[in-house]
């Protein structure tokens, strides 16, 4: 299971390498920012994450009254870790209940110390990530990191595996769509998608493009818009955001 985390940090360039930095653990996932602390209770209201990271700098106090206010809503606080371009918070972060502090610019090494302590400190349960097919007395275990998409074929359905294969089992779309986990995304009454896959999203001609080498490209259709909205909003949690 991943570590979900929200970063408030009104500084973009900082907030964007702390992202970088994490994206080297597979295990935690952005769950969204925030820009200030009245947002930020908001983000962490609305998102319940396991790890809150606060750049400290310019509204340090401000930010020490909201995880003070978080105890209102909360019946337990979340992981948090602040951090400054200096230790001028560091007594208030400790005295807060902070899980580490940081003196900016953020360091790789100090970033891996603080991640490999969290994981020891709080290990989360560890959720199956193998998919059991079985036919009769056959029983076929496939990664889901390594499913590609699944295809619906009347009362059958087709895996389409990283590796080229692809491998059918006699049960409904529907049936796996509640067994997978969330980086599933059904996206057409035929096509549920891997989110990890996903290239690029064309609203205009309602498709999804893989990162396969083909490029394979799969519709998506109206009645499955507003969870392709929730694929986009998921991916560009992560993304660098640029305009043409």
């Amino acid at each position: 299971m991943d570590y979900t985390y929200t970063i408030i940090d009104s500084n973009a360039a900082s907030k964007l390498q702390l992202q970088v930095y994490l994206r080297e653990y597979g295990d935690f996932s952005c769950v969204g920012t925030a820009a200030n602390p009245e947002n930020g209770l908001n983000t962490i209201l609305k998102f319940a994450p396991d790890v809150v990271l606060i750049n400290l700098q310019d509204e340090g106090m401000g930010y020490f009254h909201m995880v003070s206010e978080l105890n209102q809503f909360l019946s337990s606080l979340p992981i948090i870790i602040g951090y400054s371009s200096s230790k001028k918070f560091a007594y208030n972060a400790i005295k807060s209940g902070f899980f580490d502090y940081w003196v900016l610019p953020h360091n790789e090494f100090d970033v891996r110390k603080t991640i490999l302590r969290l994981r020891k400190s709080f290990p989360q349960q560890n959720v199956p990530a193998t998919l059991c097919l079985k036919t009769y007395n056959d029983y076929r275990y496939l990664d889901t990191t390594d499913i590609l998409y699944l295809k619906s074929d009347n009362n059958s359905t087709d895996f389409f595996m990283r590796n080229g294969h692809v491998i059918s089992a006699f049960k409904t779309l529907k049936s796996f769509e509640e067994q997978l986990p969330e980086s599933f995304v059904r996206i057409h009454q035929s096509y549920i998608i891997n989110s990890r896959y996903v290239r690029r999203i064309n609203y205009g001609k309602s498709i999804c493009t893989l990162r396969t080498e083909n490029q394979d490209e799969l519709p998506f259709s109206k009645t499955y818009r507003e969870k392709v909205d929730t694929l986009k909003e998921m991916l560009s949690k992560t993304a660098i955001n640029t305009y043409n």
